[in-house]
């Protein structure tokens, strides 16, 4: 193979500087979005509790960002921990297809992810919300306190997810700088609404600045993705079906949680209830068509899936 490159007419052997510093100029700015990510853990653990003993007991101050920062935090990271696996393997994915000038699969792909990854993020984000109490109990019966906050850092996990999938799209385009811009803007959008936020909300403020800031990273990664490919969301695939999920899988749960309350204790409720709600969640999405055949076939085992209904469809013909 070195002989084949030492004597390539088509390509020509690039020096080592080159090659470290094309390496260089695509790791540091992934590296900087990792690190960029975990800032606002960085920014509530120099604000929180600074700010709060100016205007309760510093002991409970210190208390309630210890909730934040360890129970709430780590629930709220374990759809994330899912995701970015899944993020990753979008990156040499793009880069492939790029590559080839395969846009339209590009394209393809770069949809399914973002679909997959909302249909992913809604029922973790509602029944977290919704059921705080409830998992916090579940998980921690001994220290159940905190409900509050999961219920309101919950909504952040649905823009997490849908950034770290947009930032892998854009990262596996070349456009590395990116999120890199998105998470630098957004943790400076958090410092200052923890400044303003937190005397007037105590916690909570904390909690609504860290929303905001996703939201905002978000924002740009999504504008920035499309500048940079001529993508077109379907407006019912990508927000009214999702909404229409959303309200089902919300009002689903709350019935079955209800009417299971007064047979079973709260944890056996409420583990049946995730259980039943997904899957009438998983019937919904069928139901409603949300995802293509070609789609289907994308998902694991997907392509064995499509081939049996094109099967059932010729035999009924």
């Amino acid at each position: 193979m070195w002989q084949e490159v030492l004597s390539s007419k088509l390509h020509r052997k690039e020096s080592i500087y080159k090659i470290t510093k094309n390496i260089m100029a695509v790791s540091i700015p992934i590296a900087l979005c990792a690190l960029f990510s975990a800032t606002t853990k960085t920014i509530d653990a120099l604000t929180i509790i600074r700010i709060l003993k100016r205007i309760i007991d510093e002991e409970k101050a210190t208390i309630q960002y210890g909730i934040l920062n360890g129970k709430v935090d780590t629930l709220t990271m374990l759809p994330f921990s899912f995701n970015i696996s899944f993020a990753t393997t979008l990156v040499p994915t793009i880069a492939s297809t790029i590559a080839k000038n395969e846009i339209d699969t590009a394209k393809r792909r770069i949809k399914f992810s973002i679909l997959i990854t909302i249909l992913i993020g809604i029922p973790c984000t509602i029944l977290m919300s919704i059921f705080s109490k409830q998992v916090l109990y579940l998980l921690f019966p001994n220290a159940s306190a905190g409900s509050d906050m999961l219920k309101y850092s919950a909504w952040s996990i649905i823009f997490v997810m849908l950034i770290q999938t947009i930032n892998g799209a854009l990262q596996g385009m070349g456009k590395v700088n990116i999120g890199v811009i998105a998470f630098g803007v957004g943790a400076i959008v958090k410092l200052v609404l923890n400044i303003v936020l937190i005397p007037k909300l105590q916690i909570n403020g904390a909690i609504i600045s860290t929303i905001i800031s996703h939201i905002i990273s978000f924002i740009i990664c999504f504008i920035s993705l499309k500048n940079n490919i001529d993508i077109k969301f379907e407006t019912d695939k990508f927000l009214l079906k999702p909404i229409i999920l959303a309200i089902t899988i919300t009002i689903t749960a709350l019935i079955i949680y209800k009417i299971l309350t007064n047979m079973f204790s709260q944890n056996i409720a409420f583990i049946i209830t995730i259980i039943f709600s997904m899957i009438i969640y998983i019937i919904s999405i069928i139901l409603l068509k949300i995802l293509s055949n070609d789609e289907i076939s994308m998902l694991p085992y997907g392509q064995k899936e499509y081939k049996r209904m094109q099967e059932q469809k010729q035999q009924k013909c």
